[in-house]
This record gives structure tokens, sequence and C-alpha cells, in this order.
């Protein structure tokens, strides 16, 4: 593969891999992949309104939990393995919250409390095969799909019996409310920096 005029060596794709081999092997191209069902999958470079969500909502988390005094704390993008077919599965969040403090450096998040993905048209289906293998995390709580092409949310949230909704909640207007971690914000707040941010009084 060429590029800018330098030869890069891009290692060849396995065709079936388990996370074992997966955190093993080598790109050799600088993409971020993820492991689906054993075979890796490529992600595309953040587009600009996905990135400023990603940021805004990152900050106004971790204002939250140093603000509330809490253990947890949020990670972009971090490998999650899913409980039901662990072994073939490492997916990659925008964003994830865990309140457990690290003894040792993990190669994936075990015990994630919310998981968020931006969701855009390009990666809707990714997107959603992503959040039904998250609901078997056994310490998850909730799950937050943060919409890219207009302001809205829908979020997941677990019963206290430990069972998930069949349809998410959809949120258009008004406050985001993510009980696991105890956070409310307005949610046209979490656009602030994006080309759908609302004027004053809008």
């Amino acid at each position: 593969m060429l590029w800018c005029g330098t030869m890069v060596a891009v290692a060849k794709i396995p065709v079936r891999m388990t996370v074992d081999e997966f955190l093993d092997w080598d790109s050799g191209d600088g993409l971020t992949w993820q492991l689906v069902d054993g075979e890796p999958q490529a992600m595309a470079p953040a587009k600009i309104t996905h990135a400023a969500l990603q940021g805004e909502l990152a900050g106004l988390i971790r204002n939250h939990l140093i603000a509330q005094g809490s253990p947890c704390s949020v990670l972009v993008t971090p490998g999650v393995t899913p409980h039901m077919r662990g072994r073939s599965n490492m997916r990659v969040p925008d964003l994830a919250v865990r309140c457990s403090e690290p003894q040792v450096e993990e190669p994936a998040l075990a015990d994630p409390v919310l998981l968020i993905e931006i969701l855009s048209p390009s990666n809707e289906t990714e997107t959603w095969s992503n959040v039904w293998t998250y609901i078997t995390i056994p310490s998850l709580r909730e799950v937050l799909v943060l919409y890219s092409l207009s302001i809205g949310a829908e979020v997941l949230r677990r019963h206290s019996d430990g069972t998930w909704p069949q349809e998410p909640e959809t949120i258009l207007d008004g406050d985001l409310i993510l009980e696991s971690i105890g956070f409310r914000v307005p949610l046209a707040d979490i656009y602030r920096t994006t080309r759908l941010r609302r004027p004053p009084g809008g």
C-alpha cells in the first residue's frame, strides 16, 4: 500500500480469529478494528459531528463524576467483550463508564455500567448489532445511542429484575437522564459544539 510516498506494510486480514488472537494481531495500517463474531472489522474515522459529540459528552460526564466525588470514570473507545460469544467478539463503543478501580492493565473493559454509541447512517446496522451484544454484559445497567444527524437519543435501561426492555426509550427534547451514573443534562447541550446546535431560545 502506497501512502504519501512511503511504503506501509499492511498485515493480511485473517479469516477468523479468537479474542486472544485478535489482541496479538497487528493490522499494520493504523486503523481501529473490532472483532465481530470472529471477523476483524475496520472502523472508519469519525466524522466531525460524531467526534464533537463524543468529546462533548465525555467532558460532561467526566465533570459530573468529579463533581459528585464518584469513583466512576469515563473511557473513550475501549474494547468491550460481551458475555455471550465472548471468545469471538471484542466490540468498541464510543464511550464507556466503569465504577470499579482497575488493578492491572486490561486488554478490554470487563465491567462497564454504561456504554454509549453515536449513531450515523453509515454505521447504523453495526451500532445496533453492538448494542444487542452489550446487554449480555452482567455489570451493564444502561446503553445510550446518540443521534448524529438530528438532536435525539435512545436509551436502554436494565430493569430491577435484571431484564431489558424490548424497545429503547426515545428522547428528542428535554433532559437526557442516565440513571446508572446519576447524570442529567439538557439533551441539546450535548450538541453545543456541532452544526446541530440550537440558537439561544430556539
